[in-house]
């Protein structure tokens, strides 16, 4: 029996700042990655299996018997962002090796979820290797399997594995004609005269699982992996393969099911639980197979839902709707992606050399600052120039997004203007930026072509990037201000920043350092308070500005301990000495707290309009806007019966509390 969780998330990262912004969709967690870390990734590392009294009879690893494999840039953000689900997804194994006479458990994937038969040979090739190089690395072994994103498939990209050393990778039974019977792996040879071995999962069993009710249900799932074939035989070998993301966050406490499953067949001395590698270790394949290409395990039409409008969706189709826009976005990105490439092939001659064998090498160092500037002045032409380093630098990273914005997750879903494909069209904007002299004319092109991509929420593609995706104020001078405003007004704190950026102050000055490349900025930047929680950023760069911000301009990793900073400013000032102490205490949440003092502040304007009494209300209403919360509605009535019996005498004095409040200006 072998069970296989594909575990993946797009990446999440803002591409200037390097950082995950928030989610409002994955609330009441941060974003998708945390919300899915916390529902499936820390569960199936850490399964309940209960007893029949309904206690925990163990804690298990589920991964060190499942065949799995993670995505390279959810595994980097694991070992940031949860490094003990991280670990343990390691340790799953090296116990698994120990366990089936070093064969471990997991598989190899390529670094970005591409689809990989719509790329070009060389782009499957760098996006095979990284995916090899990133394994090493975490697993600390070579991969004998490969898991292909969407089980996408064509003739070259098994040619590109087999050419790796890759021995097996796994398809759903209709990509694959003339299987074995018993489910055991077939052979084939590609147009090149390579071969490798596929495994067809079994597509009943693995549709329960993924989509009926089998997770919820152990018992049933086991008895379905034990169940003969039509004929009444055993098979030699059951295997499945779904969305790891099927346990936890597809079906809360799927784990559990999972656990139980693993539990009862590995209980029975007629059943191996173990892993593909294991299984072509001892059965290897003794018959050719026929590839059905291009195809995949999620698209009846081939690859079509990546690329055309195909009735592949999510949701039912209502009136009006449609998903042509994939096809222009595909079309933008393959044009945007010859242009970019062109340009570093023949900047990156200049400066590296080979600059494909250069982009190649980029895996090895991928994300780390002190390893990629020692990287770029080992392969630079031109060791002494400073420029020429930090060019360098931007070039691979110019490579590194303008594959990255072929993630599948853009196409997957059913309009364009959702998370996934915003993000993709983050990627490609980072990639134009990069560009150099050329990136208003790449920006341009992209855009004549995301005219196109109508989209059922924005008017277009186009608009879409404009209004969403591009970023209106540049990523250094936002990241300057944000520090800058840190060391003002919250001196003796630590700044956290951003991952992308590092900053130095020197007096009204600040000069911030793209990590990745070197690339230096300067900026004067000055801090005013406006009173209240007002804060008014003027940033002026050697090359332009000065322009104006709010804390709302500044990066998330800026903005929040300045939010909580005032804060608690506003708590010290405006709530009583009671409050305080129940909120201390854990009696009260603040937001509760915060909202019955605003209530009362605007109760006492009946006997006191003084403008020491107007700003405490205005002070508690900036405080529940700082904590994300409305305006109370006994606040709002209380002070709208108040306005009616004070009088027009009164109205100059209330106007700024009511607009506070809520109100519309009288006239």
């Amino acid at each position: 029996m072998v069970v296989h969780g594909h575990f993946y998330q797009p990446p999440r990262e803002d591409p200037w700042l390097e950082a995950v912004v928030r989610e409002p969709s994955a609330a009441p967690a941060h974003d998708w990655n945390e919300r899915i870390e916390q529902e499936c990734y820390r569960a199936v590392v850490a399964a309940r299996r209960y007893a029949a009294d309904g206690r925990i009879a163990a804690v298990v690893n589920t991964l060190t018997s499942i065949s799995f494999d993670f995505g390279p840039t959810l595994l980097a953000w694991l070992e940031r962002a949860a490094p003990a689900t991280y670990e343990a997804v390691l340790a799953a194994d090296r116990e698994s090796a120990r366990r089936h006479g070093g064969h471990g458990n997991a598989l190899a994937m390529p670094y970005h979820h591409l689809i990989l038969p719509l790329a070009s040979r060389r782009d499957k090739v760098t996006e095979v290797r990284w995916g090899i190089a990133d394994f090493r690395r975490r697993f600390r072994r070579d991969p004998v399997g490969f898991w292909l994103p969407e089980t996408a498939v064509d003739d070259e990209t098994l040619d590109v594995l087999a050419a790796e050393g890759i021995r097996f990778t796994v398809l759903a039974p209709h990509q694959v004609e003339g299987a074995p019977v018993g489910g055991l792996p077939g052979s084939y040879r590609t147009s090149g005269g390579r071969t490798i071995a596929l495994f067809p999962y079994d597509g009943a069993i693995a549709n329960e699982v993924a989509f009926g009710g089998l997770v919820r249900d152990g018992n049933l799932w086991a008895q379905r992996m034990l169940a003969p074939d039509a004929a009444g035989a055993r098979r030699p070998l059951v295997a499945i393969a779904t969305d790891g993301e099927t346990w936890g966050h597809h079906h809360p406490f799927g784990e559990v099911g999972l656990a139980w499953m693993l539990h009862l067949l590995e209980s029975r001395s007629d059943v191996r639980v173990e892993n593909f590698a294991a299984v072509l270790a001892r059965r290897p394949p003794d018959r050719e197979v026929r590839l059905v290409a291009p195809s995949s395990w999620s698209c009846p039409h081939g690859v079509e839902r990546w690329r055309s409008d195909c009735s592949c969706r999510i949701a039912p189709e209502p009136a009006g709707r449609h998903t042509r826009w994939r096809a222009a976005l595909r079309e933008g990105l393959d044009w945007l992606a010859g242009e970019l490439h062109a340009r570093f092939e023949l900047e990156g001659a200049q400066l590296l050399g080979d600059p494909w064998e250069a982009r190649e090498g980029y895996a090895q160092v991928e994300g780390d600052p002190a390893q990629i500037e020692r990287f770029v002045k080992r392969r630079l032409r031109s060791k002494r120039h400073a420029a020429a380093r930090v060019r360098a630098a931007e070039l691979l990273e110019l490579e590194w997004n303008a594959l990255a914005m072929f993630t599948s997750c853009g196409w997957f879903f059913d309009d364009i203007s959702g998370i996934e494909a915003q993000q993709v069209l983050r990627y490609a904007a980072r990639a134009i930026e990069l560009a150099g002299p050329d990136a208003r004319f790449l920006e341009a092109g992209l855009l004549e072509r995301l005219a196109r991509a109508e989209s059922s929420r924005e008017a277009s593609g186009r608009d879409l990037y404009l209004t969403h995706v591009k970023p209106k104020l540049p990523a250094a001078g936002r990241v300057a201000a944000g520090h800058a405003a840190a060391r003002r007004l919250t001196p003796r704190a630590e700044i956290p920043g951003v991952p992308g950026y590092r900053a130095r102050q020197r007096g009204g000055r600040v000069t911030v350092v793209r990590r990745r490349t070197g690339r230096e900025h300067t900026f004067s930047v000055g801090v005013e308070r406006l009173g209240g929680t007002a804060v008014a950023l003027v940033v002026a760069g050697d090359s332009g500005g000065p322009t104006r911000l709010g804390l709302d301009d500044l990066p998330e990793g800026y903005r929040m301990p300045l939010v909580a900073a005032l804060q608690a400013e506003l708590v010290e000032r405006r709530l009583s000495g009671v409050d305080r102490a129940r909120l201390a205490a854990g009696e009260a949440e603040l937001p509760r707290l915060a909202a019955l003092a605003l209530t009362r502040a605007v109760a006492a304007l009946a006997g006191d309009r003084s403008a020491k009494a107007i700003a405490a209300v205005c002070d508690l209403a900036d405080l529940l806007e700082l904590l994300e919360q409305h305006i109370p509605f006994d606040a709002q009535t209380t002070f709208a019966r108040l306005r009616a019996d004070a009088g027009p005498g009164a109205a100059a004095a209330l106007a700024v509390v009511g607009h506070r409040l809520g109100f519309a200006r009288e006239t």
